[in-house]
């Protein structure tokens, strides 16, 4: 044993003994100042709050995947409503044989949005297509191809959405294939049909 942590164990503390033992390591007084300085130098990221690059890498991520086109009020009607980006739309999806869906609001409302999901929820839904009740998305959800978004893209992704202001929008919920849509509609028509 050295004599210096000798002379830490026996309780005396000479003025050129080390000043702290921290786990194995012995750390001087001018280490411990340095690291002082630097947490009281770098700012310290609010619990909870996400990280600035991941919102911004988000917000590329859903720009360059155009969500806004389905999930933006007014988006396929031309004049897309910006004060409710991804704040779900009025035009829903007929495809043959399954029904209309609407984009839903992508926004953290908790009662028209996403404020009640999970993180691992939103990924569930972006990268399964099944909602948090096991619902499948809809087939124009395109689930398998945000299947291959990295862990780090698609966790920027629900940063982003997270950073969001909430928007109180509740879309028109799924028509079943013999049910009469209350809403504007595009259609998917096969080859041949009306």
């Amino acid at each position: 044993m050295n004599s210096s942590r000798a002379t830490l164990i026996a309780g005396r503390r000479r003025a050129d003994a080390p000043w702290c033992i921290c786990g194995a390591k012995i750390m001087t007084k001018h280490a411990l100042l340095a690291i002082a300085a630097l947490t009281t130098a770098v700012p310290m990221t609010p619990a909870g709050a996400a990280d600035p690059a991941a919102i911004a890498r988000g917000k590329y991520l859903v720009t360059i995947a155009s969500c806004h086109d389905c999930h933006t009020p007014g988006y396929f009607l031309g004049k897309p409503d910006m004060g409710r980006f991804l704040g779900g739309s009025e035009v829903g999806f007929e495809v043959p044989g399954l029904g209309v869906f609407h984009g839903p609001n992508l926004t953290p409302d908790k009662g028209t949005g996403l404020g009640n999901w999970t993180d691992a929820e939103i990924v569930a839904a972006i990268q399964k297509g099944q909602r948090p009740d096991g619902r499948m998305l809809a087939p124009t959800m395109p689930s398998p191809a945000f299947a291959n978004l990295t862990k780090q893209d698609v966790d920027a992704i629900v940063a982003f959405l997270r950073s969001l202001p909430p928007v109180a929008n509740k879309v028109p919920s799924p028509f079943g294939p013999t049910e009469a849509p209350t809403s504007f509609v595009m259609k998917v028509v096969p080859p041949g049909g009306k």
